[in-house]
């Protein structure tokens, strides 16, 4: 038997074919018990206990919610996707950029990685009503707040990522009269990307966390702000509606990056 053929009888390591039907429900399936699980769960706990609705409701009228027009889902949706999204791609932008200029410059990292570090351990909801009255309600200043929570993780890892290279890889470029440049776009830059990706994955996280905060403090629109506007009026199966589009942003957020990461980087050199 052929070395490629004995690979492909091993499959996924299980003693099955890596592909075929069953690929995708061996690796989905569990996923998706475990959610159905957790709702059932909910349910049962809700009906059983005989649970006020005011305390918890079902998930048949947390869903049923979405079918009411007085909840204006699609427009507080736009509003939350936008910050996260917004916030988050400048972390992506800013945190890659600085990573970049510390690597290309130690003097620059020197002056300016101490200054970042103390602004990072500011409690952002502190700031929060800061950016507020500096920047006003509305769109920007929770994209802003998004940011500066999620940006620092980027930073660090793609730092990281940008020295975990061999010395002697980098003396072999030199000796062949590599330029600065090259070194770092077919050397460093690629061996960076697990290192990227890994900390994109814990901003996902921290971008839906500072968006939410900002609405929290003070806008006119978005699912945070919908939370609150609903605490008054005890509508649980509001605020619990509005909590799972929440995580369902921030679920389609981290599926994206996922995505790009299986796109532009191969399986061995992922960093889990």
């Amino acid at each position: 038997m052929s070395e490629t053929a004995a690979h492909r009888g091993q499959g996924n390591g299980d003693g099955r074919p890596g592909g075929g039907p069953w690929s995708l429900p061996r690796r989905w399936g569990p996923g998706i018990a475990s959610h159905a699980a957790l709702i059932l769960l909910w349910h049962l706990v809700v009906v059983l206990g005989e649970i006020p609705p005011f305390i918890m409701p079902t998930p048949w009228a947390t869903l049923q919610t979405l079918w009411q027009p007085d909840y204006q889902w699609p427009g507080h949706i736009a509003i939350t996707a936008g910050e996260v999204f917004g916030g988050y791609l400048l972390a992506v932008t800013i945190g890659v950029g600085l990573a970049v200029a510390f690597t290309w410059s130690r003097l620059v990292e020197r002056s300016a990685m101490p200054v970042l570090v103390t602004l990072n351990m500011i409690p952002k909801v502190a700031m929060a009503p800061l950016f507020i009255v500096w920047l006003g309600y509305g769109l920007f200043p929770n994209m802003v707040i998004a940011f500066t929570i999620s940006f620092f993780p980027i930073l660090l890892t793609t730092a990281r990522g940008l020295r975990e290279v061999e010395p002697e890889l980098l003396d072999l470029v030199r000796a062949l009269k590599g330029s600065r440049w090259q070194i770092f776009v077919k050397i460093q830059l690629p061996g960076a990307l697990p290192y990227l990706f890994s900390g994109m994955k814990v901003a996902t996280v921290l971008a839906v966390a500072g968006a939410i905060v900002g609405e929290f403090m003070g806008s006119s629109g978005g699912l945070g702000y919908l939370m609150q506007s609903r605490q008054g009026f005890l509508d649980t199966a509001g605020m619990f509606m509005a909590v799972i589009l929440v995580s369902l942003i921030g679920v389609l957020m981290y599926g994206a990056v996922l995505l790009l990461e299986k796109l532009v980087v191969v399986s061995d050199a992922r960093v889990e």
